[in-house]
């Protein structure tokens, strides 16, 4: 496989629930860090055995030995992923789970959203903020309406930002969602987009922008590869926080922005840790962009196919989350081939 979030979230299930199976993915994927869930999951009585690279995939769950403990720590500054698995778990085990989160806590809205969805099925989560208690609880069925993707949407808004004329209408977006990823619209009203909403759908339009942006990428990393490209384009320069998950994403995120942008003049650049500032393209010409097998290289820096033309290498990528992406640009008048 080649989505974290899968390898994530079934790795807690095959675990707690005592199946054995062996998980692997694509190359990238064997580079990516499992360990802090592997180490959570093995507290708890998983026995799980890596069979290539200590804390990476590939690796052979065996099976669960009983349940050793009723509560477990990690760190919330690395994955909500590795949380929300155990939290959906959770309720499957006899004694139930208390999961202590060390340190800041990354990424909240997703936490949020896990509890929320497993309310509506029926199990309780106490979250206090930096700890979460779940009973044994069977969960139950429910009837439940799928939020359309806010990550998804967030390339509309971009788009938005950098054409010259604009008003797209985007079907079946929630203004009350829960998804981290929903902060787009006041990301972008400060980049020039206006959201009005109603019915459940939203009307972008044009309005005019800042001259500077501060933003806290913490809750939201995702946004980084939609929101830093606009800044580039638009010649809006920005201070950020909040980036450090990117590092361990489908690629280096941070090092893939940074070569790309530095194509178009632009710079990303780390003043002190943790604190990165922008400096944008004095213009936008021709680029080819490279997208390191990640989606979101490929559909962050597509807008820029307003103000120029633009060459994306392996755009396949979008089809882990995205399949029409290029479909959908197409019905808006873009000349994909």
């Amino acid at each position: 496989m080649d989505a974290g979030t899968t390898l994530r979230f079934l790795t807690a299930f095959f675990a707690l629930t005592g199946k054995n199976k062996i998980l692997t993915g694509t190359a990238r994927m064997k580079q990516r860090p499992i360990a802090v869930l592997v180490n959570a999951l093995q507290a708890l009585g998983a026995s799980i055995v890596y069979l290539e690279k200590e804390g990476f995939p590939p690796f052979e769950i065996k099976g669960l030995a009983g349940q050793k403990s009723n509560t477990v720590s990690l760190p919330g500054d690395v994955s909500s992923q590795y949380i929300s698995a155990l939290m959906m778990t959770a309720p499957l085990l006899p004694q139930g789970l208390t999961i202590r989160i060390e340190g800041t806590v990354g990424s909240r809205p997703y936490i949020d959203m896990t509890a929320s969805l497993m309310e509506t099925f029926g199990v309780r989560c106490d979250f206090d903020g930096q700890s979460i208690h779940i009973p044994s609880t069977p969960y139950r069925p429910s009837r439940l309406t799928v939020e359309a993707d806010w990550s998804a949407a967030s390339y509309w808004f971009a788009f938005t930002a950098l054409a010259e004329e604009a008003e797209l209408t985007l079907p079946h977006v929630s203004k009350q969602s829960l998804q981290g990823d929903r902060v787009i619209v006041e990301a972008m009203e400060r980049l020039g987009v206006r959201a009005a909403f109603q019915n459940d759908t939203a009307v972008l339009s044009k309005q005019a922008s800042e001259a500077y942006i501060e933003w806290d990428f913490r809750d939201c990393p995702d946004l980084a590869q939609t929101v830093l490209p606009v800044c580039a384009a638009k010649g809006i320069p920005g201070s950020f926080t909040g980036l450090e998950s990117l590092r361990i994403k489908e690629t280096d995120r941070i090092a893939a922005l940074q070569t790309e942008l530095r194509k178009a003049g632009a710079a990303l650049e780390e003043e002190k840790k943790g604190h990165w500032k922008l400096t944008p393209a004095s213009s936008v010409e021709f680029i080819s962009v490279q997208t390191y097998h990640d989606h979101r290289m490929a559909m962050g820096f597509a807008p820029w196919a307003t103000l120029t033309k633009l060459r994306v290498e392996d755009p396949e990528v979008v089809h882990k989350s995205y399949p029409g992406f290029w479909e959908d640009m197409r019905s808006v008048g873009f000349d994909v081939r």
